[in-house]
């Protein structure tokens, strides 16, 4: 059975097809949780299982959306992931022990890694900012570098060329970069 289709019928309610799922999808998160992990320092206190896991109880308290594909449940997962690592630089930063969190977007030309709790809400931010005033770009960031996502993988997904998609990932990249220099 094709994940979309599964995916529908766990929206439906449908208890056979979540435990079909689960298995199915449980090992693309924990590659996924995994990226996420590996573009952070030593010293998060979470395994790619205990990523996936916070993200499953956060998604838990959410209305299922109608998936519209396999990127977009993916999609929709590693921006989960992201918020249980936000989440967790709040709260560190919040009880005054800035443990320092490093994230290495290394495909963004310019980037260097960032050290503390503090650059990564700064980043969360910068991300909040660029979806309000450019949605798709946002989108694009986020299914590209916390999603792992391919050029080709989101033009199929947001049904847009690939060139279109480098183009607006090049832009926001740079969008990005200013906002956080300033």
């Amino acid at each position: 059975m094709e994940l979309t289709e599964l995916l529908h019928k766990v929206r439906n309610g449908d208890d056979q097809a979540l435990h079909v799922l689960i298995p199915l999808v449980y090992k693309e998160l924990k590659a996924l949780a995994a990226g996420h992990l590996r573009r952070e320092s030593r010293n998060i206190p979470l395994e790619t299982t205990d990523l996936v896991h916070e993200a499953y109880l956060k998604f838990s308290f959410l209305s299922l959306p109608d998936f519209q594909n396999r990127a977009h449940f993916y999609g929709i997962a590693s921006r989960l992931m992201r918020q249980v690592l936000v989440d967790l630089a709040r709260a560190r930063l919040a009880q005054k022990r800035d443990a320092g969190i490093e994230i290495v977007l290394t495909d963004m030309p310019g980037s260097a890694p960032l050290q503390t709790d503090a650059q990564l809400l700064s980043l969360h931010e910068a991300l909040q900012r660029l979806e309000k005033e450019h949605p798709r770009k946002a989108k694009l960031i986020e299914m590209r570098y916390f999603g792992g996502m391919t050029a080709e993988d989101s033009a199929d997904a947001l049904q847009m060329p690939v060139h279109t998609v480098r183009r607006e990932v090049r832009f926001a990249q740079a969008w990005l970069k200013r906002v956080l220099e300033t």
